[in-house]
């Protein structure tokens, strides 16, 4: 019996996501809570809810482009694509926290979100049910960079 493909979709998320979080120290976690944020930060809270959503909407995202071609070589090719992308996204906070560099978060934000819209546009002949499901990540990675970017001005030690 064949393990469906969605199933080994979410479990390579899941895996890259706990593989990758667990080289945060707890000193990273100190410097990045002790940032100084813009008052308009209200909604700072809700972010782990939605990279969460972010997340599972490009795994299904994923999972539509594998369905329409299984296996063939540019299926392959987009699926390293978004497992890039998920560690762009993944990596923007354990970079940043080491590098203690709000300039640096800026620029992996600003990748992701560029990367982000360069495979949507790769996958919308391939299925627009996949394209939109990249939606929630290319509309929010330019708020989050955007955000990061702002800090830069309330904590100018932390460029």
């Amino acid at each position: 019996m064949a393990i469906p493909a969605g199933l080994i979709i979410a479990i390579v998320t899941v895996i890259v996501a706990v593989v990758t979080n667990r080289g945060l120290s707890a000193n990273d976690m100190r410097w990045f809570n002790r940032l100084q944020r813009p008052p308009w930060l209200t909604f700072e809270g809700a972010i782990p809810l939605i990279w969460t959503i972010i997340f599972i909407c490009g795994a299904w995202s994923a999972v539509w482009v594998w369905n329409a071609d299984p296996g063939s070589l540019q299926t392959w090719v987009l699926m390293a694509y978004y497992l890039v992308l998920e560690l762009i996204a993944l990596l923007y906070t354990r970079v940043m926290c080491r590098s203690r560099s709000l300039r640096i978060g800026t620029i992996i934000g600003g990748t992701g979100a560029m990367l982000s819209i360069m495979l949507a546009i790769a996958i919308q002949p391939i299925s627009t049910v996949a394209t939109l499901l990249l939606c929630p990540y290319i509309l929010w990675s330019p708020v989050g960079t955007y955000t990061t970017w702002a800090m830069i001005r309330y904590n100018p030690e932390d460029r």
